[in-house]
């Protein structure tokens, strides 16, 4: 009985003593890396890095027919990630040329009959003028001037016609070739290419899925746009200004000292109490802060760059103060 209560007793303290040790060793890491103490012309606060995410989708709906690269893989600009099945647009492409062919021959036919009609004209133009000049003598009867008359208006009228179906048959033809040259693009964007030199994020299609437009394929990472969101109490932010120098580090590499800037400080404060009366709700009133890091940096070591890492922010809330010895930059 007594050994029972005993080992109770040990399972207690286990339990008690497990998370403390574990609530101390985290205290630890992160005392490890913050200074022993900060002027006021420096705030800091808790975040982790994010990147800018950026979408790969198709324009037009279709099936994916290949993924050409995996998670977490390292893409350049330009280069082909995913392709949507084109065989539809093959045909309708076919059918377009066709259609051009079609209306080109037609046009040729159009232009044969103005040519047709021109010569017609030229000719009851030609029995008009004579057939005037010899009326003028009383050589031709009236009937016979009347006829040619005729013949000369209905000739004129046949060309007008003729002459309208070479335009329609020249729009038919600008028609064609702007189906051709479309059909032609959808085709080029079947094959959908990083934008930017970046990070394969998340697949979102497989092969075989069938997307509608803009269908989503893959999510990108770019690492020249990667930043830390922290957030400050009014009486930093409300004198914190953009474009402020800053430091990052990360708890996976607490000795390091990241160089950023701050480039944005939300004009609104959130986690607002519905009723703020006292001064002390009044400090909960918390602006968020984004902390970029410097993009050369990051793209000379893009390869390192973690995203998802929680760390701390340092901010300067005054240009002219100085970093601590602590705060120096160290990228080794």
């Amino acid at each position: 009985m007594n050994s029972e209560l005993q080992r109770e007793s040990q399972k207690k303290w286990i339990r008690f003593l497990v998370p403390a040790l574990l609530l101390a060793a985290a205290g630890f890491a992160y005392m490890a890396y913050q200074p022993d103490s900060l002027p006021d012309s420096i705030a800091r606060g808790n975040g982790r890095l994010e990147a800018q995410e950026i979408d790969v989708a198709t324009k037009l709906p279709g099936r994916v027919e290949e993924v050409l690269v995996e998670e977490g893989e390292m893409v350049k600009a330009g280069q082909v990630l995913a392709r949507i099945n084109v065989d539809d647009l093959q045909a309708e492409l076919r059918q377009a040329q066709a259609t051009l062919r079609q209306v080109q021959e037609s046009a040729k036919y159009a232009e044969a009959v103005v040519d047709q009609y021109e010569s017609e004209l030229s000719f009851a133009e030609k029995e008009l003028t004579r057939s005037t000049q010899l009326s003028q003598k009383g050589h031709v009867s009236a009937e016979k001037l009347d006829l040619d008359k005729t013949s000369k208006l209905r000739a004129e009228a046949a060309l007008k016609a003729a002459r309208i179906k070479v335009v329609e048959a020249q729009a038919a033809i600008e028609a064609a070739q702007a189906a051709i040259e479309r059909l032609h693009a959808n085709i080029a964007e079947s094959e959908l290419k990083a934008p930017i030199d970046a990070r394969v994020l998340y697949r979102l299609a497989e092969p075989g899925e069938v997307l509608g437009s803009g269908g989503k394929v893959l999510a990108l990472l770019d690492l020249t746009d990667v930043y830390m969101t922290i957030f400050l109490p009014t009486y930093q932010a409300g004198v914190l200004s953009v474009g402020a120098d800053a430091r990052v580090v990360v708890d996976a590499l607490p000795d390091l000292r990241i160089p950023a800037r701050v480039s944005y400080v939300a004009p609104r404060a959130q986690f607002t109490p519905k009723q703020v009366e006292t001064q002390t709700e009044r400090e909960k009133l918390m602006f968020r802060v984004k902390v970029k890091i410097d993009p050369d940096l990051l793209k000379a070591h893009q390869e390192k760059v973690k995203t998802g890492v929680t760390g701390v922010a340092f901010v300067k809330l005054e240009d002219a103060a100085d970093w601590p010895d602590d705060l120096q930059v160290r990228l080794q």
